[in-house]
């Protein structure tokens, strides 16, 4: 998947695709955004959008303290059913 140029509707339309990839990288515990795309090897910019997207629909939340960098960490909500 090439990172370069990638039209925003495209990368929103990866996130049923990411998905499953980020709540994995959650499974062991909060992460930033960086510490994220570091996980699953695709460029912050990109998964600040599948984030976002995530915690619109109470997928993940984030955790109220900012890191020492200015960061919030999100982790994976229980869901019923899923």
């Amino acid at each position: 998947m090439s990172t370069i140029n990638r039209d925003v509707r495209e990368i929103v339309r990866d996130e049923h695709i990411m998905r499953p990839r980020i709540l994995a990288a959650l499974a062991d515990g909060p992460l930033t955004i960086p510490e994220i795309a570091a996980v699953i090897g695709r460029p912050s910019h990109e998964v600040t959008f599948w984030v976002m997207g995530m915690r619109k629909y109470g997928w993940i939340a984030e955790i109220k303290e900012v890191t020492d960098e200015g960061y919030y960490r999100y982790q994976a909500v229980e869901r019923e059913g899923v």
